[in-house]
């Protein structure tokens, strides 16, 4: 099953979806002892923004995603890249456990949600990925800043009531951004018997034009809501004038990587 990612959708994830810094690799490598011996799984991986950096990492990245349309440009952007050690799977949270069989117990050293785990149904999902991760292993859901509709700034305030007006629908969802989405996934990983639940954050300050901040807010519009063609420059022109006059646009973004590890115990 789809969650509408597809077609230019797709493409404008690729291109302009926000992709993240070289800290938050550097944080996990540490948190989790990760080697050129260990196996990456990251769920929702999108066009492989998490997967494409961790490659150089580790032995192999294991990328799980049910949109092809993703699978297909992470596969280009991988080819673009040289990187061979990176396996694109179709499939969701709910085809963990035949992933699992073919990966076999204590396979992964760490598994990565890169801000999907909204879309998937957590607490299974942490039950089930246990089985497949070593000792010292773990699992990182990482939320990678406030949506662009929804930070405290002007030009984010005018863009969401820009949004709003056209989508005819008012703009609360948070993604799994918000500290009561990160809490709730955090006591949800302690249920599951994770230890050392916590949270690392990298901050820093971006800057965006036009195309990278329209180009984001068409990544995250559904594939049958996103504007046709023949309507979109329309759209971005309807965005264009409702922000400020500014050529840039500057966020403050805040990665938060809610990690817990596996119990150091022999089962």
């Amino acid at each position: 099953m789809t969650l509408g990612f597809s077609g230019a959708v797709a493409e404008y994830y690729s291109k302009f979806r926000r992709g993240y810094p070289p800290p938050v690799f550097d944080a996990l490598q540490e948190s989790f002892g990760l080697t050129h011996t260990d196996v990456v799984l990251d769920m929702g991986c999108g066009t492989g923004q998490l997967a494409l950096p961790f490659a150089s990492r580790v032995r192999s990245v294991v990328g799980v995603d049910p949109e092809p349309d993703m699978l297909r440009l992470a596969r280009d952007s991988a080819e673009s890249q040289s990187i061979r050690n990176v396996t694109w799977m179709l499939g969701a949270d709910a085809d963990l456990p035949a992933l699992g069989a073919l990966l076999g117990k204590r396979s992964v050293a760490l598994t990565v949600i890169g801000q999907a785990l909204h879309w998937m149904r957590h607490e299974e999902l942490f039950r089930t990925v246990t089985p497949l991760l070593r000792t010292g292993g773990g699992i990182a859901v990482i939320s990678n800043g406030t949506p662009l509709w929804l930070q405290d700034t002007p030009w984010s305030q005018a863009l969401r009531g820009c949004l709003e007006q056209w989508l005819g629908t008012t703009l609360t969802a948070t993604c799994g951004t918000s500290s009561s989405d990160r809490s709730r996934y955090g006591e949800a990983l302690r249920s599951a018997g994770f230890d050392g639940v916590r949270e690392i954050v990298v901050e820093y300050r971006d800057e965006m034009d036009f195309d990278q901040l329209f180009g984001g807010v068409c990544s995250a519009i559904p594939a049958d809501r996103l504007p046709g063609p023949d309507e979109r420059a329309t759209f971005a022109e309807r965005i264009r004038r409702a922000l400020p006059a500014d050529e840039r646009f500057a966020e403050e973004v805040r990665v938060t990587m809610l990690v817990g590890q596996v119990p150091d115990v022999d089962t």
